[in-house]
């Protein structure tokens, strides 16, 4: 049975052993000590257990409500181990119960000991960490001893050549914030399971515990229940058995599958299954009585009791699908000017227990919290009811809060639980235009230790960007995932630059089985996208949820990447050459695609009428570049890669007349056509950009018809056909 320090006397962290830089690790240890020289791994290296442990996942010191229960257990996690070993270094240690450690050896062991620095109990996600060989990993259960495989295997990855050298350090490391989490658009936004398993795959290697799939929202429900047909459509959403799998699979990473209702607000969807939203039956709400570009079924009916049995039914069954310790109803942005529907002050009027919006709103949190709690979990929901007047209805005090309103420092909502994630929003389209702060994240947030303060998040919105491919949002959120994960972790002062953590990050790498994100074929001989702006209704899995004239379809008839525009400013359908086109008129209108950018070769042609000449007018756009219809400084057709070069054709767009315009680009070569005649070229390219029409400060001014790309270079005869 391997015992604690079998191989002799320790070198005790104080002494030779200082606190030194941070070594290679996502996020950086909470206590780290440094020593001279490595452990090797070797073929003979072993992983070792305690045989009496070895069916355990938590001893009483290491179960705690939050982040919820290990159900991986020691053996479980030391086969795991071995694989992943093998995965990097090419060595693949054989498992022992008992036995006394050689020097090559990993050592894994459950303990209630405390933390030898006076601070307290590992807790249920600390552990301990001594590299001088053999290998020790101690935690009170199996959350902390994966944390510690996960330090050796990172250290094991960006050490050089053939991984098997291990830094020997000891080092005592604890979480500062119990909850540290990922939040998914998975209402607007469909996410493949191979993309998911590879996010949890990387959330547990960087030792975040949290993954709230969003699985409702106004434009789609994502659970696919018998219980409520026709409520998801199943091609797009996830059927109890994808749920078991995926909670297993996270369970392997100590990932909670936290879910995420939208109710009674956000609820489109949900209203029109069931005929239960302010907009159905008799003496309706109206649009004065909801936000300027939603209809009133956005919510749901508060006054009604089918309409609540249907939620109360609806948290139930969804409920029981997941065993995570918390689980939202979102509750969120109902509109005050809903007080002012008839419907509601006669409810209102005749409710002895609610008398303000505010009531009505925490009388249905509480209502659903109840059915919540039945089921062992706390039901958590997004700020926003506590700036309602509510004499008579208190949400339930164990309800935690979501805030997205605050600076993520100290908690906002008084008397809550609370979970910063307003401060960590990632909600990449032109409208918003919300992305994590990283500087800030990584040098200027300090993680609150309150109480009240359960963690933070790093929030993902999908708005407008419905279809976009899962590693267009992947781009955007690896940065700040890495940063909340190191921060949340340890809220020390950081020790080194942005640039510097970004550097290690990078030699740390992917954990093992991250499988490569899919790459799309290169389509030839037809286009790969094309865009005709004709009139166009939601694909199945959709539902749309604006007023008239608000978040219209683009709907790509060649590939897989339609888009919507925005809300409020959108471009007005118009006649076009043929058919339809779309009039833009303000750099508020937009449409989100959000496509992965595309390498040269490729060719774009569009038919555009221009209206007016502004100094910056953008076509098709992404974080990297731009097609310009008129580019900045020049007003002349050209194409931008940001942060390094403006670059203009000698070809000023005519107003008030359809041209047809052609950009055909090669590597480091591009060439401009209107109306099939070459114009000139430039010895510059960029990726072909597929963002977005649009920026959210330079969109163009006038009409757009008929958009095509080609994953290739068109021939002059090719694009002169065009016409």
């Amino acid at each position: 049975m391997p015992t604690a320090h079998a191989d002799g006397p320790r070198e005790g962290p104080a002494g030779a052993a200082e606190p030194s830089a941070p070594p290679s690790v996502i996020p950086r240890p909470t206590e780290w000590h440094a020593l001279d020289g490595n452990t090797s791994l070797t073929r003979r290296t072993r992983v070792l257990i305690d045989p009496r442990t070895a069916s355990a996942t938590a001893l009483p010191a290491g179960r705690a409500e939050l982040p919820g229960p290990a159900r991986q257990s020691v053996r479980q996690l030391a086969t795991r181990l071995r694989t992943e070993i093998g995965q990097v270094t090419g060595v693949t240690p054989r498992l022992t119960s008992g036995g006394r450690p050689a020097a090559g050896d990993i050592v894994l062991t459950l303990t209630d000991q405390g933390a030898p620095d006076g601070e307290g109990p590992l807790g249920a996600e600390g552990y301990r960490f001594d590299s001088r060989g053999p290998v020790r990993i101690e935690a009170a259960s199996t959350h902390g001893l994966y944390y510690g495989t996960r330090t050796l295997l990172q250290l094991l990855r960006a050490t050089a050549d053939d991984h098997r050298e291990v830094p020997r350090a000891t080092a005592t490391d604890r979480p500062a914030q119990r909850i540290r989490m990922v939040h998914l658009d998975a209402g607007r936004k469909y996410w493949r399971i191979p993309y998911l398993e590879n996010l949890i795959r990387r959330m547990g290697d960087q030792k975040l515990n949290t993954l709230l799939l969003h699985l409702s929202e106004s434009e789609g429900f994502r659970l696919d229940s018998p219980r409520f047909p026709g409520l998801a459509d199943p091609e797009h959403s996830y059927s109890r058995a994808d749920i078991e799998h995926l909670k297993a699979f996270a369970a392997r990473h100590h990932v909670q599958l936290m879910p995420g209702l939208e109710l009674p607000g956000h609820a489109t969807v949900i209203s029109e299954a069931f005929g239960i939203g302010f907009g159905s039956g008799e003496n309706p709400c109206t649009g004065a009585h909801t936000h300027s570009h939603l209809t009133p079924d956005w919510i749901i009916d508060m006054t009604s009791e089918r309409a609540v049995e249907k939620s109360k039914e609806i948290v139930d069954e969804f409920a029981g699908w997941f065993d995570a310790p918390l689980f939202s109803i979102g509750a969120e942005e109902v509109p005050g000017q809903l007080a002012q529907c008839p419907r509601v002050q006669d409810h209102l009027a005749a409710s002895p227990d609610v008398s303000t919006l505010g009531d009505l709103l925490n009388r249905y949190i509480n209502t659903l919290d109840d059915v919540v709690t039945s089921h062992g979990k706390r039901t958590a929901v997004y700020n926003g009811s506590e700036h309602l007047d509510a004499p008579q209805q208190q949400v339930h005090f164990p309800v935690v809060f979501l805030a997205w309103e605050g600076t993520g420092a100290e908690p906002a909502v008084p008397g809550h639980d609370e979970i910063a994630i307003g401060p960590f929003y990632d909600t990449p389209n032109n409208y918003h235009h919300t992305y994590p702060d990283e500087p800030w994240m990584y040098d200027g947030w300090a993680p609150s230790t309150a109480p009240d303060m359960l963690g933070a998040g790093v929030t993902n919105w999908a708005d407008y960007n419905f279809w976009a491919d899962d590693g267009y949002f992947e781009q955007h959120m690896a940065g700040a995932r890495a940063i909340l994960a190191d921060r949340a972790w340890n809220r020390s002062a950081t020790p080194d630059t942005l640039a510097d953590f970004r550097a290690r990050a990078a030699r740390v790498g992917d954990p093992p089985g991250t499988t490569p994100a899919p790459v799309p074929p290169r389509v030839q001989g037809r286009p790969s996208h094309h865009w005709t702006f004709a009139d166009a209704s939601y694909p199945s899995g959709w539902t749309y949820a604006g007023s008239p004239g608000n978040t219209l379809l683009a709907k790509d008839v060649a590939g897989g990447l339609s888009g919507t525009s925005y809300i409020i400013d959108n471009p007005t359908p118009v006649p076009g050459v043929h058919g339809r086109a779309w009039r833009f008129d303000s750099d508020r209108d937009g449409v989100g695609f959000g496509g992965l950018d595309v390498a040269e070769p490729w060719t774009v042609s569009v038919r555009v009428r221009a209206s007016a000449r502004t100094p910056d007018q953008v076509l098709l756009s992404s974080k990297a570049g731009a097609l310009k219809l008129m580019q900045h400084g020049t007003g002349k057709v050209g194409f931008t890669r940001y942060g390094a070069a403006d670059h203009s054709f000698e070809h000023t767009l005519p107003l008030d007349r359809w041209t047809r315009l052609t950009w055909v680009a090669t590597p480091g070569h591009t060439v401009l056509y209107a109306d099939g005649e070459r114009i000139g070229a430039i010895d510059a390219s960029i990726p072909l950009p597929l963002r977005s029409i649009g920026t959210e400060k330079a969109s163009l001014r006038g009409d757009v018809d008929d958009l095509v790309t080609w994953d290739e270079a068109l021939s002059p005869g090719e694009v002169r056909r065009l016409r």
